[in-house]
């Protein structure tokens, strides 16, 4: 059995508009063990996996990156740089 709790129908509308619109997000998390991040990705993806959700993203690097959605402690979108 999973400690996973779904997340509100907002919040994944929300992650849902920021994929289609290309949009950067900074996002933080906390992983299973504790450790806590807050970053800037790209979310490319939504997908569920064994009754989880998870939001598939890339790092400035490239690197792609799974995040279960109920370990998400807050995203915000990143404004592009105008010149």
């Amino acid at each position: 059995m999973t400690d996973y709790r779904p997340v509100a129908c907002k919040i994944y509308a929300e992650l849902e508009l920021a994929i289609l619109r290309r949009r950067m997000l900074r996002i933080g998390w906390r992983e299973s063990n504790g450790a806590c991040h807050l970053t800037a990705l790209w979310p490319r993806n939504l997908v569920t996996r064994s009754h989880e959700e998870y939001l598939i993203a890339k790092d400035i690097n490239g690197s792609q990156l799974e995040i279960r959605l109920d370990r998400i402690t807050r995203f915000d979108p990143l404004k592009p740089c105008r010149n």
